[in-house]
């Protein structure tokens, strides 16, 4: 057994709350109204996810027939990746910033799931890809002429130009034209940067998000939000550029808030260190926390407490400290860039819900990537991590996208249909995660104080916002654990648990192995 040192500090602590039974996370009062928002985002590949019109290539359409889908699962928002047109299937380099890609529908199309989400009280953010525009958008075809005023929108060598320099991300940062100049492409040649020193260049991304906003979007998903200013290698730690990122992202900010004052914006600065996140917050409304998945999927991989709630708490109060009192994060397991969670759990079922089980108990706006419920496996590379969506047992059936094959070898086990009916799937776990969330305001909004213990294959936090309190744990391990809680705990029931077997007696926890619970 393990004594439970809780540090509950009474001037830390809110307010004295009033919390509701067990029962209510199983079912709420008859005369509730609509649940609260669980603040979970779904991430969705369209070209993916449901095929509304049979060319084998999922679209707008398609995720609107899927709404109910996504709803079911207490999702409160979707993020839906580039819909713009480009030439490429991932869309990350586009011609058209105010269009819709013609493989996935129209613009009308795009106005109903807008209008469908929101009469489901699902939000909708849309990815912004601005570091760069693809080659064959007219402003780079234009910027091939010196003379033309959007030469200056792009980035060009000169004679002092080192032109083997290697970008950010570790390629070339360098590519030749074909007028012969060299212009800076972070990621590749086809995704030429934008020179965001142009006064004209920021004008015109504002007014981009401002179209989208006037579309009835409630979000954008900044890609490379980073890599504006960041673009070599010599750049990455500069306090030069991310002072020009921060300067440019608050003035964005600024000139979408006219539009729309409650624009949420979700950064993707995909640094390590959680204090390369910190500064970021309050010029964004927050940005992914790539430290957090990590640290998530090693402890889980280890079955050992890698000192999650430690970090969570310090990185949690910088932010709040950074952001005057406010606080967000968008923690998350792995998304269209990494390798699917089970892959890099190595198909491990039980490990996969303990990963779940940690994800959707900490406060923000976690994201889940379309097939995580389900346990669809994807290795890189990258057209393998975004694979049809696993609707039906045998692969086909009505709205299966067959832009591509699957790569993976999971089995008629891993599909909505397998799974709906299956009270013990993986699926109706995140429903019931996702449920806790809605229930439980601590779990969205809650500040997080780390609960030490002497057992590293245990991970203990309590949440308290201003109305209730509830104290997390989770047991990491093949073997059950007990621990016996202090009477500084404060805690008298189970309100919420992973899987049977969770056991509150006599003020000792006893977890099976590979367990959560929610006490109070």
């Amino acid at each position: 057994m393990f004594t439970l040192q809780v540090l509950f500090r009474r001037a830390a602590l809110v307010a004295a709350m009033a919390f509701f039974c067990a029962s209510a996370l199983a079912q709420p009062p008859a005369t509730q109204t609509a649940a609260p928002a669980s603040g979970v985002y779904y991430e969705i590949f369209v070209r993916a996810f449901y095929d509304s019109n049979g060319d084998g290539i999922g679209d707008l359409n398609g995720v609107t027939a899927k709404l109910d889908y996504i709803k079911s699962l207490g999702a409160s928002g979707i993020w839906l990746m580039p819909i713009n047109p480009s030439p490429s299937y991932h869309g990350y380099d586009i011609t058209d910033y105010e269009g819709v890609n013609p493989q996935y529908g129209t613009l009308q199309d795009f106005h109903r799931l807008v209008e469908q989400a929101h009469k489901r009280g699902l939000k909708v953010v849309i990815d912004m890809v601005i570091n760069h525009t693809s080659d064959q958008h007219p402003w780079f075809k234009a910027a091939l002429n010196p003379n033309d005023p959007h030469h200056n929108w792009y980035l060009w060598a000169t004679p002092n130009t080192d032109l083997h320099a290697i970008s950010a991300v570790g390629g070339p940062a360098w590519h030749r034209a074909p007028n012969g100049q060299y212009y800076e492409g972070t990621f590749t040649g086809a995704m030429p940067d934008l020179n965001y020193d142009n006064p004209a260049v920021r004008q015109a991304m504002i007014d981009v998000g401002r179209f989208w906003l006037r579309e009835g979007v409630d979000g954008f998903r900044l890609d490379a939000a980073q890599h504006i200013y960041d673009d070599l290698r010599t750049d990455m730690d500069s306090p030069v550029a991310l002072e020009k990122n921060l300067a440019w992202w608050t003035e964005y900010r600024h000139g979408l808030e006219a539009v729309d004052p409650k624009v949420w914006l979700v950064g993707e600065v995909a640094r390590q260190n959680p204090d390369d996140l910190t500064p970021y917050m309050g010029p964004l409304s927050t940005v992914f926390n790539f430290p957090v998945a990590t640290q998530l999927i090693d402890s889980v991989k280890q079955e050992r407490n890698l000192g999650i709630g430690r970090g969570l708490q310090y990185t949690y109060a910088a932010y709040r400290a950074h952001a005057n009192g406010a606080f967000d994060d968008a923690p998350f397991l792995s998304n269209h860039d990494q390798d699917r969670v089970m892959s890099q759990l190595d198909d491990n079922v039980a490990h996969m819900r303990v990963a779940a089980a940690l994800l959707l108990t900490l406060p923000g706006h976690p994201f889940v990537y379309y097939g995580e419920e389900l346990g669809m496996q994807g290795s890189k590379p990258d057209e393998d991590i975004r694979e049809p969506m696993r609707w039906y047992r045998h692969g086909k059936g009505p709205g299966i996208a067959s832009w591509k094959g699957w790569s993976s070898k999971d089995g008629a086990d891993i599909s909505v249909e397998a799974e709906q009916a299956d009270p013990a799937s993986l699926l109706n776990l995140y429903r019931k995660l996702i449920g806790w969330r809605e229930q439980v305001g601590a779990l969205r909004d809650g500040v997080l104080r780390n609960v030490p213990l002497d057992d590293p294959h245990l991970l203990a936090y309590t949440l308290q916002d201003a109305q209730s309190r509830v104290l997390v744990v989770h047991n990491l391990s093949r073997d059950t654990r007990r621990v016996v809680l202090d009477a500084g705990a404060k805690v008298s029931s189970v309100l919420g648990q992973s899987k049977p077997g969770v056991v509150l007696a006599s003020g000792t926890l006893t977890l099976p192995p590979y367990a959560s619970a929610l006490l109070h």
